[in-house]
């Protein structure tokens, strides 16, 4: 079973920055993704997803690939291509995988305006390894399905940069 968990942050730079961290967790086998997203909500209140595939380039080159290659055996490779491209990129356009899209916009509305949040849905990690990483990363725990302790845990990793840089008067 997979656990989700959506961190605010006050900049995109932060929320990516901390992606960033946590997947090269996950090069070290500490934790398992299905998913990462950074969202960003502009001044207008729009909610812009920073998904870490693009479906619809992945698709786009997948589809070109085949439609070269079966455009070769009917004499028109060109044909095949454009056909294939356009096809693939309409596929992974309409494709979704990890979370849902609709879910993390409005989860993304509670942001405020100029704020970043990332969403991780998590298969597996080695919690006390992740939290010694991620302690000090900023940010602010919004919604998580850990368990009570768990979800205590990360919000005090979280918060620890605040308590490291007390405020000056």
């Amino acid at each position: 079973m997979s656990d989700l968990v959506f961190i605010g942050f006050p900049t995109e730079k932060q929320a990516e920055e901390v992606r960033q961290k946590v997947l090269s967790l996950q090069r070290e086998y500490l934790i398992e993704l299905g998913d990462a997203v950074v969202v960003v909500k502009d001044e207008k209140g729009h909610v812009k997803l920073n998904q870490m595939i693009n479906l619809t380039a992945t698709g786009a080159a997948s589809g070109a690939l085949w439609g070269t290659l079966i455009g070769f055996i009917f004499l028109a490779p060109l044909v095949g291509t454009a056909i294939g491209a356009a096809s693939g990129a309409l596929g992974g356009r309409f494709s979704d995988i990890g979370i849902n899209d609709q879910f993390m916009k409005d989860a993304a509305s509670s942001l405020q305006p100029n704020t970043a949040g990332l969403f991780l849905l998590i298969r597996k990690m080695t919690t006390d390894k992740v939290l010694a990483d991620l302690k000090g990363a900023g940010g602010t725990l919004i919604k998580t399905s850990f368990d009570e302790t768990k979800e205590e845990q990360l919000r005090e990793a979280l918060a620890a940069v605040t308590s490291a840089h007390p405020a000056t008067t």
